[in-house]
C-alpha cells in the first residue's frame, strides 16, 4: 500500500532516480487522475509508475501519452486478446462499448517524465458520467497485476524507443488506427469549463485534437476532459 505511485516516484526523480524505475502498488489510498481528481485504487487492479528521462532530441514531453496508451493497448491484447480495446483521446483505454479500462497521468520534475497507469483488471472505479468496466466483468481472467506491469514495462520500452528513433508522427498514425475514428461525433469540455461538440478531425503534428464544429471550424485541442457522444 502507497499513497500514490507517481507521488512516490517524483521524489525519487527529484533525487535522481533513472529512467525506466517501475514501481508497482497492490493499492493506493491517494491515487490522483488528471486535473486533480482522485482515482480509487482497490486492490487488484493495477497501478503502476514509472519514469522517463527526456533527452535533448526528444519529441515534446506531452507525448508520452501516445506512448503510454500505446503501450498498455498491446498489454491488453496480450493479457486479452479477445476483448476489442479502443483508445481515446488524450489518456484514456477504453472498452469496445465505450467503457474506461485505463487511464495515463503524465507529471513533471525536472527534465524527468513521471508515467502512471492505472488499469482496471478486477474491478471498476465509479466515475460520475463516465462509464467504466474491467477485464474481469469483460469475461476475462487477468494475470496478477505484477505479471501486468512486466509486460507493459517491456511495451512501455518498445514505444518509447519507436518515440525516440522514428518521432511522433510514427506513434500518432499508429493511435489512430486503435482510436474512435474521423467523423466520430465528440463532445469537449475545455480547462476553463466551457464545452464545445463537433466531430473528431484527426490530430495535428504535433498531437493536438482536431474537432470540427457545426459551422465548419476546425479547433486543435491542447487540453480538455473529451466525451464521445
Amino acid at each position: 500500500m502507497t499513497g500514490s505511485t507517481n507521488a512516490d516516484l517524483l521524489q525519487r526523480a527529484a533525487i535522481g532516480a533513472p529512467e525506466g524505475l517501475w514501481l508497482r502498488a497492490d493499492a493506493q489510498d491517494g491515487g490522483r487522475g488528471r486535473m486533480g481528481r482522485s482515482w480509487e485504487s482497490p486492490a487488484g487492479n493495477l497501478f503502476a509508475s514509472t519514469i522517463v528521462r527526456l533527452q535533448p532530441t526528444d519529441p515534446q514531453a506531452p507525448s508520452l501519452a501516445f506512448v503510454a496508451a500505446l503501450a498498455v493497448r498491446d498489454t491488453l491484447h496480450q493479457i486479452a486478446p479477445e476483448c476489442v480495446v479502443q483508445i481515446k483521446w488524450p489518456n484514456d483505454v477504453l472498452s469496445s462499448d465505450g467503457a474506461k479500462l485505463c487511464g495515463i497521468l503524465l507529471e513533471r520534475t525536472g527534465d524527468a517524465v513521471v508515467v502512471g497507469i492505472g488499469i482496471n483488471l478486477t474491478s471498476s472505479p465509479e466515475i460520475p458520467g463516465r462509464a467504466t468496466s474491467n477485464l474481469k466483468t469483460l469475461g476475462v481472467l487477468p494475470p496478477h497485476s505484477q505479471a501486468v506491469t512486466e509486460i507493459l514495462a517491456s511495451n512501455m520500452a518498445i514505444w518509447l524507443a519507436r518515440w525516440r528513433q522514428y518521432g511522433l508522427q510514427a506513434l500518432t498514425t499508429e493511435w489512430q488506427k486503435a482510436a474512435h475514428p474521423v467523423g466520430t461525433a465528440l463532445s469537449v469540455q475545455l480547462p476553463n469549463g466551457e464545452r464545445e461538440d463537433g466531430l473528431y478531425g484527426g490530430l495535428t503534428a504535433d498531437g493536438a485534437l482536431l474537432l470540427r464544429l457545426a459551422d465548419g471550424t476546425i479547433h486543435a485541442i491542447h487540453a480538455a476532459d473529451v466525451f464521445l457522444v
